[in-house]
């Protein structure tokens, strides 16, 4: 009887250390407005241990990802971004980071957005 026990046990302990994914395509939300948004937030992504790969979309506001969940979360991702001033949901970003990212970045500001529309506007019409 000992050892089905022990072999159902194991066969447990298999099956929940392999729920975790080595290679987990994962995406949020991060706000930001612009290119410098995007190289600061895939390089505070990919800082975290355990991120493959990190691409943030400006249209979409969308962070793409893939990490090893044996190594990293999702949260541990949206801490590092929030630390470089960036809001993800659950994980807003202190005022101090915020007000580091440089002036046209303030995302949280009406003016600045509409003023990077217009910019994006100008592009399309190229």
């Amino acid at each position: 009887m000992k050892k089905v026990l022990v072999i159902v046990s194991l066969f447990f302990f298999g099956i929940t250390a392999n729920a975790q994914k080595k290679n987990a395509k994962v995406s949020l939300e991060v706000d930001g407005i612009c290119g410098m948004c995007k190289k600061r937030i895939e390089t505070a992504a990919l800082k975290t241990k355990g991120v493959k790969f990190a691409s943030w979309n400006v249209n979409t506001h969308k962070l793409s990802l893939i990490l090893d969940e044996r190594k990293t979360s999702i949260e541990n991702v949206q801490k590092s971004v929030a630390a470089v001033g960036h809001d993800s949901k659950g994980f807003i970003a202190t005022d101090e980071a915020y007000n580091s990212v440089h002036p046209c970045c303030k995302y949280r500001d009406e003016e600045i957005i509409e003023n990077h529309k217009g910019e994006l506007k100008k592009q399309k019409k190229k």
